[in-house]
């Protein structure tokens, strides 16, 4: 058996359905393709599928993956391709199938695109809003955890970031801390925005890919 990670894209009316129902939609493909798939054992056995980080709701997804068990190690990925695509909705398609290389505890941070407009106001004044509060040695704002609302600081995740002016909108490019022992969620800086400025913005958030602490991207 092979370890192998599927590779794919989520947009459209798939970007509004829960991390719960992408699981169920990406067995349900993986049962109807017939594709040999470990599946595991018991009463009710079904094909066993991991999921590194998942995306939150309503967001894009440009480079996302699920972890399968492959039974049969020569079996074809482009196959793997064609047949799930051939049994899932259109905002989901499979663009690549690779062997697992890096494991999901690897994973340190995702960048993300953030497009924020207001209405009837320029994009350069969303533009200098988001540069006054990302120039700021603190963003504080309240954060939930296991243990309930906690306020935190989430300055330090913001690893990196670049604010661009178009022609309707501020497009912001961030590094954010992403993984099992620090992740934050890029909602927290449109909240924070939010608070500071007392506007509501229409936004638009896509993850483009997921890195290691060595700042590789994830494979």
């Amino acid at each position: 058996m092979k370890n192998i990670r599927i590779w794919f894209k989520k947009d459209f009316e798939c970007r509004y359905i829960s991390h719960l129902d992408l699981n169920r939609t990406m067995l349900r493909a993986l049962h109807k393709s017939k594709i040999p798939i470990w599946h595991t054992e018991g009463f009710n056995p079904h094909p066993f599928a991991t999921f590194p980080l998942p995306l939150s709701l309503g967001f894009r997804g440009v480079n996302e993956c699920m972890d399968v068990r492959l039974e049969d190690d020569n079996y074809s990925f482009k196959e793997i391709i064609d047949k799930l695509n051939g049994c899932l909705p259109r905002g989901i398609r499979v663009f690549d199938v690779t062997e697992a290389i890096m494991k999901a505890g690897k994973i340190a941070f995702a960048s993300f695109t953030v497009k924020l407009a207001l209405a009837d106001k320029p994009s350069s004044l969303v533009c200098a809003q988001l540069g006054e509060l990302l120039e700021q040695d603190e963003i504080v704002i309240e954060k939930k955890s296991k243990k309930g609302m906690k306020t935190v600081d989430i300055k330090p995740a913001v690893k990196k970031y670049e604010i661009s002016e178009k022609f309707d909108f501020a497009c912001l490019d961030v590094t954010l801390s992403a993984g099992s022992s620090d992740n934050v969620n890029p909602n927290l800086l449109i909240s924070a925005l939010q608070q500071k400025t007392g506007e509501e913005y229409e936004v638009d958030i896509t993850r483009n890919d997921l890195y290691n602490a060595d700042n590789e991207p994830f494979r």
